[in-house]
């Protein structure tokens, strides 16, 4: 058992049978009655992300997980195939638990797993990734209609919004959690 003083981002709690990742919290202390923790919640199952106040010092059950490198192998069927760096064990995840992620992540690339009671629960990207543009159509000079910006598709098939002088075959830098362009890379 935990209080409310020990929450910090990215903490897990036990809340009524289901799995609470912390993604913000503050600790307010007004000038008049007792403190509270103002947390920002995602369920860890649905994703469902909620508003939870709880008072200073409340005692909250925390859960155990470990978090872990793995290195992402292969796509089989719906589900994803990733190896433990450190000991070289494969597991399989489903498309469900790796939501998002499949967007920005290519064979071979470090991911980190959080894993509760041997069941993996979500997947943690790098803020950015690197990925090349496979497909995008010539900007036309003067073009100001989409704000300076066009559709370009990436090598794992997501499409984003890049600005007009990008090319194909340019490797760009990705926002992992909103799937914006960061800027190009050089080689």
């Amino acid at each position: 058992m935990a209080t409310t003083n020990d929450i910090k981002n990215g903490t897990v709690l036990k809340l009524e049978g289901q799995l609470w990742n912390i993604i913000e919290f503050q600790h307010v202390k007004p000038g008049k009655g007792g403190a509270f923790v103002r947390t920002k919640m995602r369920n860890v199952m649905s994703g469902k992300v909620v508003d939870k106040t709880f008072n200073a010092g409340l005692k909250i059950e925390t859960a155990t997980v470990d978090r872990r490198d793995y290195q992402y192998l292969y796509q089989d069927g719906a589900d994803f195939v990733f190896m433990d760096t450190s000991d070289y064990d494969q597991i399989t995840v489903s498309g469900a638990t790796v939501g998002n992620a499949t967007n920005f992540m290519l064979e071979n690339q470090l991911v980190n797993i959080a894993i509760h009671e041997g069941t993996p629960l979500y997947i943690e990207l790098p803020p950015s990734v690197v990925l090349e543009i496979t497909y995008t159509e010539p900007g036309l000079q003067g073009d100001r209609s989409s704000a300076g910006t066009k559709p370009a598709t990436l090598e794992t098939g997501y499409e984003i919004q890049v600005p007009l002088f990008v090319e194909n075959n340019t490797k760009v830098k990705v926002d992992t959690r909103d799937g914006s362009y960061l800027g190009r890379v050089s080689e």
